[in-house]
């Protein structure tokens, strides 16, 4: 009577073979490599053009908030309240393009199809129901001719 409970061994196994968990991984490593190219291209691209107005580095951007700042070599601050907007700004491009990728490269066609692929079976339903009330009328078309005929045949005799 008593049921065998599975182990957490088997239930962790079942977990990552449900494919929802793979996919996520799939997309975890895809979107890291991803991330990589978006880094290269605002690095590459986005921080030269910016760095034609000033800097090419997009992290010296800051402002003080209480003077005197300084920032030692490796980043530390030595005194002052920095605001590091510029860091701010190159993440929020890399976020900018990141999405705008994704969306037109992966959502919209995606949408696309789906919507074509909806209409075409709508269309497919559309049809149907026409030749099922085509078919209906012939059927009572052809009733109502019987009918007729057998009404027609019984008056002449």
């Amino acid at each position: 009577m008593s049921e065998k409970k599975p182990s957490v061994w088997e239930g962790f196994k079942a977990f990552l073979m449900r494919g929802n968990v793979v996919d996520l991984a799939v997309a975890v490593v895809i979107g890291a490599a991803f991330t990589n190219i978006v880094n290269s291209v605002v690095k590459g691209i986005i921080n030269p053009l910016v760095g034609a107005i000033g800097t090419k580095n997009l992290d010296s951007y800051s402002s003080c908030l209480q003077d005197p700042c300084k920032v030692s070599a490796d980043g530390t601050v030595v005194s002052g309240i920095p605001i590091r907007w510029g860091s701010v700004l190159g993440a929020t491009l890399t976020f900018v393009i990141t999405a705008a990728v994704v969306y037109f490269l992966m959502v919209l066609p995606m949408s696309k199809y789906l919507a074509r692929m909806e209409a075409r079976r709508k269309a497919k339903e559309g049809t149907h129901e026409v030749i099922e009330v085509t078919e209906l009328e012939v059927l009572k078309e052809i009733r109502d001719a019987l009918v007729a005929q057998r009404g027609s045949g019984h008056d002449g005799r």
